[in-house]
């Protein structure tokens, strides 16, 4: 299968320029290159042309998963026959173990997976298995530790209309590659045996297989919506992949608990020599369980800092990443190169001194600093031409590729937006004012509501997580729709947050850090920039012309900066905005083009998880008043005691789909 774009968009401005240098800097050999793309220059369409001119399996990363996933619902929209897919960690919460000698505080590892994301995860890499036009948007989780992608492309179930196959083995088949049966509702990488039939759940889809085993073989195989259970069609062979993504077969796994065990004795006799009794003890009795929970249940808690030996690595070796399920010619594209690069670069060291502490008090074997993000150089290793895309590129990508290819017009003729600069304090050019001020918050709520009235949107940001809840408190008690967006909102409900924006659910919108690279916002008309002369990373040049850059994509487009002093920041960021208005507005007047602002169809990666979930219910509900004949009162009774009876039994999966069958019931009454 074929990259090829559909879209009623053709290249303009810069970009048929910008493709063509792209295209012919890859087809020559140039291992780097960078496009220095204003904001709104369509950089992400440039890519697309570029990815279908060249023709290759490409891995695009980006800084934060809420750019990600608009990156990844933007490609699908260019490249819907491809396989476009979207991961990023699968944490909502994270808290890695640690350990802090100074107070003798151990911190034990606390995390929560997001199921949807981890869905996503498998999909991922099952395309790169069997594709090879496949587009992956990750995070720089694509550079931490994965199982092999050998051993999971090897223990893959193959089930073929026809064949040989009973109950029993078809069951015991997928409990080997990880599959859970239940009894009740189905979820990604489980199974149900009912009579001749089993149905499966793939942990890459929320679609289910039923395999029909009338008579000792495969009858049929048949495809099930999820959801409204309709059969979708019958298939002639279905592939299961693993439902987890690091697969052990039992040779490796006997083999790996063997080194644990010789390593736990070299490190033992070495605390011994240093003295060291209360981690010798430590380190004895935390292994030993582990060994024993790996042996009885495949297992454990924290397995991860055992899978250099999983894995069958040499000390020091690198881990399998996502990079590992990529085809040789692989094409890199980092996003927002200028955040994206740095952070890629910092993950090993953080992670090798927190790793290093536990080794040292032991809380860990040595092995455990192997499971561990890569390093920048083993990163350079397993990538090869490399796309940096950026509007204020680094000193890095510019070393690396030279002159950047420039996209400073815009297809839609939209100029940089107008720049002025006003007091945080009110009623003086030049003063002392301190964070969140009046002067400055009451010109923004005035501005804010003047554009509200015209049917579009505001942003603001402020310097700290805090001062962004206070400061959209504030807003609300003055009636104002606002909602705040910060690195402690989960990934799901930040791009809720930012589409529900776009759809007007509210009107401002109050950000730290997380509004500056990327964001696709057309419907903004002004960007706020509190405190914009407090030097610093929030403040420096990148930031504030990133942060300039979300009101780019609106042709009323404007930006206040509110500042009692100029700063050098300030300085610059607003003279390369001017010199691109400059170059913009000329080719506007040679062209005679009339800028107009982004229209874009608002989408979401997620967004039809609940909209599914809601169409479930309601089809449950509509079978189940017509089986108790449309005896609600007796149906909300029977659904009652399911409900309790599913949470007795910890099912708590059924027991909020029943709870929100009885919510749905319950407003029927009401309305009658």
């Amino acid at each position: 299968m074929k990259f090829k774009i559909r879209s009623h968009y053709k290249p303009a401005g810069d970009q048929p320029t910008a493709i063509a240098a792209l295209v012919k800097g890859l087809e020559g050999g140039v291992r780097d290159q960078t496009l220095l793309g204003v904001t709104g220059s369509g950089k992400t369409f440039t890519v697309a042309n570029v990815i279908a001119q060249v023709q290759r399996p490409t891995l695009v990363i980006a800084h934060n998963k809420t750019l990600a996933a608009q990156l990844a619902a933007e490609y699908r929209e260019f490249f819907p026959d491809a396989a476009v897919h979207y991961f990023v960690s699968y944490y909502d919460y994270y808290q890695p173990e640690a350990y802090v000698p100074v107070t003798d505080t151990y911190i034990e590892k606390e995390a929560q997976v997001n199921e949807d994301i981890e869905q996503l995860r498998h999909a991922a890499t099952q395309a790169l298995l069997t594709r090879k036009d496949v587009i992956i948007v990750a995070s720089v989780s694509c550079i931490y530790g994965l199982g092999s992608p050998v051993e999971y492309e090897k223990v893959n179930l193959k089930l073929t209309k026809s064949e040989a196959m009973t109950r029993a083995t078809l069951t015991r088949k997928l409990i080997s590659i990880y599959f859970d049966r239940v009894t009740g509702d189905l979820k990604p990488g489980t199974f149900r045996a009912l009579g001749a039939t089993v149905e499966i759940m793939p942990a890459s889809e929320r679609v289910i297989y039923r395999v029909d085993l009338t008579g000792g073989k495969i009858a049929k195989i048949e495809e099930i919506d999820a959801t409204t259970r309709e059969i979708q069609g019958k298939q002639e062979a279905l592939f299961i992949f693993p439902a987890r993504q690091y697969v052990t077969p039992k040779d490796v796994q006997d083999a790996a608990l063997a080194d644990i065990e010789l390593e736990l004795a070299e490190q033992l006799k070495k605390f011994d020599t240093q003295g060291k009794i209360l981690e010798a003890e430590r380190l004895k009795r935390r292994t030993r369980q582990d060994v024993a929970m790996i042996r009885e249940f495949g297992f454990c808690n924290g397995i991860e800092n055992y899978s250099r030996h999983f894995d069958r690595r040499k000390p020091g070796e690198p881990p399998y990443t996502l990079l590992s399920y990529f085809p040789r010619d692989f094409l890199t594209v980092i996003d927002e190169s200028h955040v994206t690069v740095p952070q890629i670069g910092g993950m090993y060291a953080g992670d090798r001194s927190r790793k290093n502490t536990l080794v040292e008090h032991g809380f860990r074997l040595p092995s455990a600093v192997d499971n561990r993000p890569l390093q920048f150089e083993e990163f350079r290793e397993r990538t090869g031409q490399t796309l940096y895309t950026s509007a204020t590129p680094a000193q890095f990508e510019l070393e690396k590729s030279g002159v950047p290819v420039s996209q400073v017009i815009r297809p839609t003729g939209l100029i940089d937006p107008e720049i002025i600069v006003r007091p945080i304090v009110s009623g003086s050019k030049y003063g002392h004012g301190v964070s969140i001020f009046p002067g400055q918050v009451k010109d923004f709520i005035a501005e804010a509501e003047a554009v509200t009235k015209k049917g579009t949107r505001s942003m603001v940001t402020v310097l700290t997580k805090k001062m962004a809840e206070d400061l959209t408190a504030f807003l609300v008690e003055k009636h104002i729709k606002a909602r705040y967006v910060h690195s402690d909102v989960l990934t799901i409900e930040r791009i809720e947050i930012l589409r529900d924006f776009r759809k007007g659910v509210f009107d401002v919108l109050v950000g730290v850090n997380l509004l500056r690279e990327g964001l696709d916002l057309p419907e903004v008309e002004l960007v706020g920039i509190l405190d914009a002369d407090k030097e610093g990373f929030l403040r420096s040049e990148t930031s504030l012309i990133q942060t300039i850059g979300r009101a780019a994509r609106n042709v009323h487009g404007r930006v206040i900066l509110y500042a009692d002093q100029m700063t050098g920041s300030m300085e610059r960021a607003i003279g390369e905005t001017n010199r691109r208005r400059v170059i913009q507005v000329a080719y506007n007047k040679k062209h005679k083009i009339t800028p107009k602002t982004i229209i874009k169809r608002i989408h979401d990666i997620v967004g039809d998880i609940e909209r599914a979930r809601k169409r479930a219910v309601a089809d449950l509900v509509a079978l189940d008043k017509a089986a108790f004949g449309g005896d609600t009162a007796k149906l909300l009774r029977e659904k009652r005691r399911q409900m309790h009876d599913a949470a007795d039994r910890l099912d708590f999966e059924t027991a909020a789909l029943l709870r929100d069958e009885i919510l749905t019931l319950e407003k029927g009454v009401k309305k009658k």
